[in-house]
């Protein structure tokens, strides 16, 4: 018997996000090809199954429509994972900037784009700024 996500039923979680197939969401934003909501959870889908620049793409049209904050933050940091994954590290350091500039309420996601940009730093040679971006980071209290 085949789950529903390999039927490409569309299931709601606590949170009100759609998962689904692909598939399914395509049909969606055919249907709404403003749903912000629509366009991120296919990039998590896309992510998930390895298509980087296809989740790319999507992370991107969700935040140019618009999401909620929360998940604004966490659509630039999967597209700057996806970009870091597909080398384009200076892409992915401009996704963690973009969320520490915002600077978001919630500390464990500007802990947690200090720590990736610190990391993406050092890869390019940053020593001195992957270290001032680890030190902030350090200093985040989880609450």
């Amino acid at each position: 018997m085949k789950s529903g996500f390999e039927r490409g039923l569309m299931l709601k979680d606590a949170l009100g996000s759609y998962r689904g197939s692909v598939e399914e969401l395509d049909r969606i934003i055919d249907k709404d090809p403003e749903n912000a909501e629509a366009y991120y959870d296919r990039a998590n889908v896309r992510n998930s199954a390895g298509d980087r620049t296809g989740a790319i793409g999507d992370y991107t049209k969700a935040i140019e429509l618009g999401l909620r904050p929360r998940e604004r933050y966490l659509a630039c940091g999967n597209r700057g994972m996806a970009k870091a994954d597909l080398e384009d590290v200076e892409g992915a350091i401009e996704d963690f900037t973009a969320i520490i500039n915002a600077c978001p309420k919630n500390r464990r996601i500007l802990r947690t784009a200090l720590l990736n940009r610190s990391l993406l730093k050092k890869r390019t040679g940053d020593y001195n700024g992957a270290d001032l971006d680890y030190q902030q980071a350090l200093l985040i209290n989880n609450k």
